[in-house]
């Protein structure tokens, strides 16, 4: 594990806890105060606070197979050109995007050899899924997301990668999500006593079984991680044919005549930190089950 803020120790705390695939080898951090490294300690975890070249120069780390980097976008660009040479897998929980994007339930099987799978954003994490329920009933012209988080859940990390934030969620909308054009938007809630995640998911979609539509959104809330569900009936709004939205449309799109509006909330298991901090829940969830995945998958490659 590489960061120990925030996402990095609450999967950690995951991994020890929930984890009979994974092993916990290691924690690179940069602060040698900071809680992570000393819940680490702790656990009986070895630990660094000299970042990737202390994890590269750690005894047994040689025998590590998956390397999760919970740091930033500019960090992570740094920390795989550092690991490149090692033949780890990386697993980024950053905007950085080097590698093909991963969403669970949408494409997990897909890139379990990619070198470098990137866990999008949590608001991606949160909303894709359900741009593809969407998509893969009807094209969606255009899907725009909103996440909404409490600020005390958005770390420093979080903080130094809001506009990567924001361009990866949207491209990952599109290549992931199905969705002819994405928009993605951020938004960091002050409220005190604070807010567990609130995200909306808005297609554009042309005629469509509604009810076609509505189970398959529902049916994908349903078989996702703990904590994340509808705060009501998926609605469906008539576009009228004055309404502006070709500004938002890709240049071929058909004509669309309905949006569809999904409200989610998403709350976290709190192995870590409170529950209102789902963004980073969802997240760790993620991650933890790509990792997993791909520890079969080596297992089965490896087994004659």
């Amino acid at each position: 594990m590489i960061g120990s803020g925030n996402i990095g120790t609450d999967l950690m705390i995951k991994i020890l806890r929930l984890s009979d695939t994974l092993e916990m080898a290691a924690m690179a951090g940069i602060d040698p105060d900071s809680d992570g490294l000393a819940r680490a300690r702790r656990f009986k975890v070895p630990t660094t606070h000299e970042g990737v070249d202390g994890l590269i120069g750690m005894d047994g780390f040689a025998d590590i197979g998956i390397v999760f980097d919970a740091t930033s976008a500019k960090a992570h660009l740094v920390n795989a050109a550092r690991l490149a040479p090692h033949g780890k897998t990386l697993i980024d929980l950053t905007p950085a995007a080097i590698g093909p994007f991963v969403v669970p339930p949408v494409n997990l099987g897909r890139h379990l050899d990619a070198g470098d799978v990137n866990m999008v954003t949590c608001g991606g994490q949160a909303t894709i899924p359900v741009v593809h329920a969407v998509s893969r009933i009807t094209p969606v012209a255009y899907a725009e997301v909103v996440a909404s988080l409490s600020s005390r859940s958005a770390g420093p990390g979080t903080r130094a990668s809001i506009d990567e934030f924001t361009e990866t969620t949207a491209r990952a909308i599109e290549q992931v999500g199905g969705a002819g054009r994405g928009k993605a938007i951020i938004i960091l809630n002050p409220a005190e006593p604070p807010l567990i995640m609130r995200d909306t998911v808005l297609c554009l979609i042309g005629d469509a079984d509604h009810d076609a539509v509505r189970a398959s959104v529902t049916e994908m809330v349903a078989e996702y991680v703990p904590g994340y569900r509808l705060k009501q009936e998926v609605q469906f709004t008539p576009i009228a044919p004055d309404e502006p939205v070709r500004t938002l449309l890709p240049a071929d799109a058909a004509p669309v005549t309905t949006k569809v509006s999904v409200f989610l909330e998403v709350e976290g298991a709190a192995h870590y930190l409170p529950a209102y901090a789902g963004n980073l829940d969802i997240m760790t969830s993620a991650a933890l089950r790509v990792a997993e995945r791909i520890a079969h998958h080596e297992r089965e490659k490896a087994t004659p």
